[in-house]
């Protein structure tokens, strides 16, 4: 059997919370895998190893009350951007959008960074004096 390709498994990975489907993922995390999610601000918590990361985003993708949306997708050699939207209830303000910089060796994903658009307010360089 052939190896998976990047673009494969980061298909399948973002099918895993389109379908609400956590039985993928089993065999896409790699061991040392290292995850940091989007929360809390400003670093996110941090995940390491296989079983971490796998019940992480199991429960994430079993989560029927949550909407998972890519938006965009780039694979460039063993790497991939994710561009998405994440939906927690039906208005217009209960989604973010973030990106996820993932990192895939022999078919498994070993790096998921995500980061996402702030709820809070963030002070432009403008406010605060530092744009010259």
């Amino acid at each position: 059997m052939s190896e998976r390709t990047t673009a494969d498994v980061i298909d399948r990975f973002n099918q895993a919370f389109v379908h609400h489907d956590p039985s993928v993922l089993a065999d896409l995390i790699g061991d040392d895998c290292v995850m940091e999610a989007v929360q809390p601000a400003p670093d996110g918590d941090r995940y390491e190893g296989r079983e971490a990361c796998l019940a992480f985003w199991q429960a994430l993708a079993e989560d029927r009350t949550t909407q998972f949306e890519p938006e965009e997708v780039v694979v460039a050699g063993d790497r991939a951007t994710i561009r998405w939207r994440y939906r927690f209830g039906d208005g217009p303000a209960d989604s973010v959008r973030g990106v996820n910089l993932m990192h895939v060796r022999h078919g498994q994903i070993i790096e998921a960074l995500g980061y996402s658009k702030t709820a809070g307010e963030v002070p432009l360089a403008a406010e605060t004096g530092l744009d010259g």
